[in-house]
């Protein structure tokens, strides 16, 4: 698979390891950045990882901020993309196996790099149920502007 990560600058160091990481687990990753500890501005890489998922440049997206609330809001405005916030080792296969998430967000700040390995394993490897989740999926697929 092609894995498109990001971060601001809360989530460089992880990220340089995690797309060691990745590649080990014999994926492909795709870099978007940031690459330095100089403040950015969260929004602009997730879009960039964002884009990539919804373009299919890339099949799954991992995006890192201070707290992953803020990437996540972001990545969540691009068409066809549903990121979920993840905590922990259930929340990470929760997220495919119910709500068929394309990008995994989460915060550098709470979540060491040896939990978000996993994470990103259980994200990377668990597949969506189906069934009574599809309809949900389905209607979050429909959501417009009220």
């Amino acid at each position: 698979m092609k894995i498109a990560i990001g971060c601001d600058h809360a989530g460089t160091q992880q990220k340089s390891e995690l797309i060691k990481y990745i590649e080990s687990l014999g994926h492909q990753a795709i870099n978007c950045g940031t690459d330095t500890n100089d403040s950015v501005d969260y929004p602009d890489f997730a879009n960039k990882v964002a884009q990539k998922v919804s373009n299919q440049e890339a099949d799954k997206g991992v995006i890192i901020c201070g707290s992953g609330i803020g990437v996540s809001i972001s990545a969540n405005k691009v068409k066809g993309i549903r990121a979920a916030l993840c905590y922990n080792e259930e929340t990470s296969m929760l997220s495919r196996q119910h709500n068929d998430a394309n990008i995994i967000c989460y915060g550098a700040r709470f979540i060491d790099l040896d939990l978000a390995k996993i994470m990103i394993s259980n994200f990377l490897t668990t597949g969506f149920e189906g069934g009574r989740h599809q309809n949900r999926v389905d209607k979050i697929h429909n959501l417009t502007d009220c």
